[in-house]
């Protein structure tokens, strides 16, 4: 159910490490709780972000919800796909649908993340 090759944060944001870059997105659990995504205010290239504070915005047809990034680092490269058609996020959360890279400043919060085993048990905690 949550891609194996993943690292994944408490606020339902996701991680893809490949060297110092950290591509980011929400899991299938948040798009699926969000309902249909309608905008996605994305953050700037070479914006300096830090773990757990907000790195993008999303409005859907229940809420408006905040993406909180899982690593601290610069934006490198923002998904502009997104902004014309955000549902991609709704049709494909771990592939198409993510939000942005960022350069990891501290590769240690990596190790701070959840497995793929733990997301999905932690998930099912938190939907009782």
């Amino acid at each position: 159910m949550y891609p194996e090759d993943l690292k994944y944060h408490k606020e339902h944001t996701w991680v893809r490490v490949s060297g110092k870059k950290a591509t980011v997105g929400i899991t299938d659990y948040a798009q699926d709780a969000l309902g249909d995504i309608v905008y996605i205010d994305l953050p700037e290239t070479d914006t300096t972000i830090e773990a757990n504070s907000e790195l993008a915005e999303i409005e859907s047809t229940k809420a408006t919800s905040s993406v909180i990034s899982p690593v601290s680092g610069a934006v490198t490269e923002v998904n502009d796909d997104l902004s014309e058609s955000p549902e991609v996020i709704n049709e494909e959360p771990y592939g198409k649908g993510w939000i942005a890279i960022i350069e990891i400043d501290d590769a240690s919060e990596v190790d701070d993340l959840m497995d793929a085993a733990d997301y999905a048990k932690y998930v099912e905690e938190e939907a009782k």
